[in-house]
């Protein structure tokens, strides 16, 4: 893995966030968003139901409060994860590295993976973290090397069939 560029700022905590390119880029769109469009479109909402009256009995503007609250922690969570962020560059060394495309075989057939950050990782599109038992497995290994991964049913094998 080849370090592009990091980014400090006096939230980090030393504790890196490793992120694809791609990914790091998702996330600065979505902090942009929130800071410009979400927290004006929820600064309205706020002022509509203050606007309503007696704000003690006023689910609108409790409603409001609450997306508020969720929005602003997303914010922080966002801007940590960026001050943190290690984008990082694939090598081509014929092992799995973060960002690796891996392609393995199984019992149950074949599967594709790409190996990201907890910060990137989403199952549903087959982004697994390298943290994951699965992804801990997989790096710096190469093609045809077969892995045996704890999962909750006991052991599962697989074997390497491609490294992009």
């Amino acid at each position: 893995m080849d370090v592009k560029r990091g980014y400090k700022n006096k939230m980090s905590n030393g504790v890196k966030k490793y992120l694809t390119s791609e990914g790091f880029e998702k996330l600065k769109k979505e902090l942009e968003y929130l800071e410009k469009v979400k927290r004006k479109e929820i600064s309205e909402m706020l002022r509509q139901a203050a606007s309503e009256g007696d704000l003690s009995e006023n689910a609108g503007y409790d409603a409001a409060k609450d997306k508020q609250g969720f929005v602003e922690r997303r914010i922080r969570e966002l801007k940590e994860i960026v001050a943190q962020a290690e984008v990082i560059e694939k090598k081509e060394n014929g092992k799995v590295c973060l960002g690796s495309f891996v392609f393995l075989s199984s019992n149950e057939g074949k599967e594709k993976f790409q190996l990201v950050g907890p910060e990137e990782a989403d199952i549903l599109n087959n982004k697994i973290s390298f943290k994951s038992p699965l992804g801990e497995a997989l790096l710096n290994k190469r093609k045809g090397d077969i892995l045996r991964v704890n999962v909750p049913d006991g052991k599962k094998e697989y074997e390497i069939e491609e490294i992009k």
